[in-house]
This record gives structure tokens, C-alpha cells and sequence, in this order.
């Protein structure tokens, strides 16, 4: 019996040595060689992409998916497959795809993507899907064809818009970056990526939410707080049925708002209360467009006039989307108004200043206590107590 058995586990010791190549001993799938050809097919496919070659993508995947991303200006683009699940002649893989778009992103953008794929008469993987991984937002491709302006200081990508809408957001990004520079600084990249999918439906495929989430918001910034630059650039991305009912002057608010993000994003910490974040961008935005308080602020003024007038700054959870619009819309009002009042009374560099002051810590906590006490000169109830009487002088 002990003869035998040394004998039987001999032979499948040998088996494993002879075998082990196609199938693994301890019972490994033969899917290491389908993974490394998927990754090779994938290689392939993103060296088409970069050099711009249509013929050689069609070969590994759908040409409509390379024509619907072709146009924008890629410095970099590549797969690394994480898990392939073969069933046989077709497979899902779950893959992680990073890319740069040139002149702008200083790192990869990576997302999560799901693709399924088949084998070919001759033998070959394609990959007939290649769509976001659970819980990933879409790219702007995935939504159709992309078209793409260069601005003096934008890019502007779009689906499903004229070329004319093309070029007015151009126009008011280019507006908006010097108008950001002059009153910020040049301490930031001096660009802006403009996303304009063609619904809110888009917007919110983009930002992988509910549309309900932003009904009603013109645009949006995605970027890292207190990034150290070495990050892919931040999008602004446009919900075109909210931007199409502004007249020019708050089409031009918002796009300078949100480059306002953008130039800020690497002062911008844990630390920031959005009342400041917010009103600052808003202050930028409605800088030198003639508006007075009543005009910029009509909710506020509203609720001033009627004697309800606020006790304290808004709080972060005044800024929550929800569907209490004039209460949305008095926080962000109150915000500018808080940053305007420090304009007029301890002046713009000071403003500037006391930002950037605040962001330097790395917790809320005493933040903003020590920054009006070190720049501004002042205590946070008299900072407020200011404040309110402001806004009785400019509302009522």
C-alpha cells in the first residue's frame, strides 16, 4: 500500500510537470494565455487610437468607437486588463484605461471599463463593447462623436452640438481665463477643459449621477482639491438645457465661476467652507459686469426686504443640490456677498489672501478663525456681525 501510493503521487507529480503548461496544476484555468492575447489585442488597439489609424482599429474593435473619440488631441491612451471571464469563444474583461489629453493633463485620467469581447473566424479576440465599469462615469465619447475647438486658453469638446454653440463657449472660456488671472493670479495653468455633452441627461452620464441631481445647474467643475498639479486638468462640464435659458452676462457668470475652480482647485483644501469657495467664484464671476447686490443676489434680497435676514454664514449643507432652490441659491448669494464685503472693505488682495490663508491649513477646525484673525484683523462674530449689517445696506 505505501509502495503504491508514493507511486500515484510519483505519476501526478509527473503529470503536473508535463501538463502544467496548458492547465495548471491544482486546478488553474488554461485563461493566462486568452488574458496575455486580450492585453497584446488591447495594446494594439490603443497604438491605432495614437497614430490615428482607422483601418488598424477596425481590426480589433468597432470603428464607430474609434471615430466617436478620434478627434480629441490624445497624448496618451492605454488598457491594463485587471480580470478576464472566458466563456468559449466570448469573454468579459474588466479593464482600467488611463489617457491624456494633450497640452492639458499633466497625469493620466483612469477609469474603470467593462468590455466584452468574441473570437473571430481565424482565431483572433475583437472587442464588440467597451462601455464604463460599474459605478464609472461615462467619457464623453461613449455618448457619440466628439467634436473639438481650441481656444487661446481652452479646449471645448462637445457631442451633439452646432459649431456655432461650439464657438460661443469657446469665446467665454478664453473670456473667462485672463478675467480669473487678473483677479487671482497667474499661479495656476492658465487653461480650461470645457466638457458639453448634449442633454443634462449627458452632464449627468458624464458625472456617473442622477439627472434629478443636477437639473437646474448650468455646470459643474470635477477636479482634486488641493491637488499638487500633478493631476489630469479639471473639467467644467456644461448642462446644456440649464446654460441654454441665461442671457450672455450669466453665460459668461457661470463659465468664469467655474474657472474660478479651476484656478483655485490647488488652494482649495478640507479646510475651505464653501460659503468662501462659492462666494469667492461668484465674485470673480460677477466681477466688472455692472450688477449691483439686488440684482446678483435677488433671493437674498428677497428674504432681507421680507426681514429674514440671515443669523450666520451658510454652511456647507446649505450648498447640497436638493429641491429647495431658493435656498440653494440665497447660500451661494450670501457667499458672494461675504467676499464682496471683504473686497470693499479690506480690498481684493487681501480677498486673495485670505483664501489662500485658509487653505494652508489641513482641517476645518480654526481655519477660518485664523485667517480673518492673521489677514483680516478680525474676530468670526464681528466678521458676521459685519456681514449682516452689510447685507441690510445692500439688499434692503
Amino acid at each position: 500500500m505505501t509502495g503504491r501510493r508514493r507511486a500515484s503521487r510519483s505519476g501526478v507529480l509527473a503529470l503536473c510537470l508535463l501538463f502544467g503548461s496548458l492547465v495548471g496544476c491544482g486546478g488553474q484555468p488554461a485563461a493566462d494565455s486568452a488574458k496575455a492575447d486580450v492585453q497584446r489585442l488591447l495594446d494594439t488597439q490603443a497604438t491605432a487610437v495614437l497614430h490615428h489609424d482607422g483601418t488598424a482599429y477596425a481590426r480589433t474593435g468597432s470603428r464607430t468607437a474609434y471615430e466617436n473619440l478620434s478627434a480629441v488631441p490624445l497624448a496618451a491612451w492605454s488598457y491594463r486588463l485587471t480580470s478576464l471571464h472566458r466563456t468559449g469563444a466570448t469573454a468579459t474583461a474588466a479593464a482600467e484605461l488611463g489617457y491624456r489629453v494633450r497640452g492639458y493633463d499633466t497625469s493620466p485620467v483612469t477609469v474603470g471599463r467593462t468590455l466584452t469581447l468574441r473570437l473571430t473566424a481565424d482565431g483572433q479576440w475583437y472587442v464588440d463593447s467597451d462601455k464604463p465599469a460599474k459605478k464609472s462615469g461615462q467619457q464623453l465619447w461613449d455618448q457619440g462623436k466628439v467634436s473639438v475647438l481650441k481656444g487661446a486658453h481652452s479646449l471645448v469638446m462637445g457631442v451633439g452640438q452646432d459649431a456655432d454653440s461650439l464657438r460661443d463657449y469657446r469665446s467665454l472660456a478664453d473670456h473667462a481665463v485672463p478675467a480669473v488671472s487678473d483677479a487671482w493670479g497667474t499661479d495656476w495653468t492658465r487653461h480650461v477643459v470645457v466638457l458639453v455633452p448634449g442633454s443634462l441627461d449627458g452632464m449627468a452620464g458624464l458625472l456617473g449621477s442622477p439627472a434629478a441631481s443636477y437639473r437646474g445647474i448650468a455646470a459643474v467643475t470635477t477636479g482634486e482639491a488641493g491637488g499638487s498639479g500633478h493631476t489630469p486638468a479639471d473639467r467644467i462640464i456644461v448642462n446644456p438645457d440649464a446654460y441654454a435659458v441665461l442671457g450672455p452676462v450669466g453665460k459668461q457668470v457661470v463659465l468664469t465661476h467655474e474657472t474660478t475652480h479651476v484656478a483655485t482647485r490647488a488652494r482649495t483644501t478640507p479646510a475651505t467652507p464653501l460659503w468662501l469657495s462659492e462666494g469667492y467664484a461668484d465674485w470673480i464671476g460677477y466681477r466688472g459686469t455692472g450688477r449691483t447686490a439686488i440684482q446678483a443676489a435677488p433671493e437674498l434680497s428677497h428674504a432681507v426686504q421680507d426681514g429674514d435676514l440671515p443669523t450666520a454664514l451658510p454652511t456647507d449643507k446649505d450648498f447640497g443640490f436638493s429641491d429647495e432652490a431658493t435656498e440653494l441659491a440665497q447660500a451661494y448669494e450670501g457667499g458672494w456677498l461675504a467676499c464682496r464685503m471683504i473686497e470693499d472693505r479690506w480690498g481684493a488682495a487681501q480677498l486673495g489672501r485670505f483664501y489662500r490663508a485658509v487653505g494652508t491649513h489641513k482641517q476645518r477646525a480654526g481655519a477660518v478663525e485664523d485667517a480673518m484673525k492673521n489677514v483680516l484683523g478680525i474676530s468670526p462674530d464681528d466678521f458676521t456681525a459685519q456681514w449682516r449689517d452689510y447685507l441690510k445696506a445692500q439688499l434692503a
